[in-house]
C-alpha cells in the first residue's frame, strides 16, 4: 500500500475550499484573519480537540469522510 502525503499548500487549499463551501465569505475571512494572528496554544487546543480520539477512531472518520466525498 502506498501512502500519499499531500503538501502543506495542498492541505491549505483544500481547507480553504471546505470553509468557503460551508461558511459565508465574511466568516471564512474572519477565520483566516484570526488564524494568522497566532494567538492561543495549539498544543492545548489539539489536546482538547482530540482528547477522546485514537488513531483507530480518526482513521475510521477519515474513511467515512472519503466514502461520502466519492459518492457526490
Amino acid at each position: 500500500m502506498t501512502i500519499h502525503v499531500p503538501s502543506e499548500r495542498q492541505v491549505i487549499r483544500e481547507a480553504a475550499q471546505v470553509l468557503i463551501m460551508h461558511m459565508s465569505p465574511a466568516k471564512a475571512t474572519r477565520f483566516w484573519a484570526s488564524w494568522q494572528v497566532g494567538e492561543g496554544d495549539y498544543l492545548l487546543i489539539r489536546e482538547q480537540l482530540f482528547a477522546k480520539e485514537t488513531v483507530k477512531s480518526l482513521y475510521k472518520q477519515i474513511e467515512e469522510f472519503q466514502k461520502k466525498k466519492t459518492r457526490k
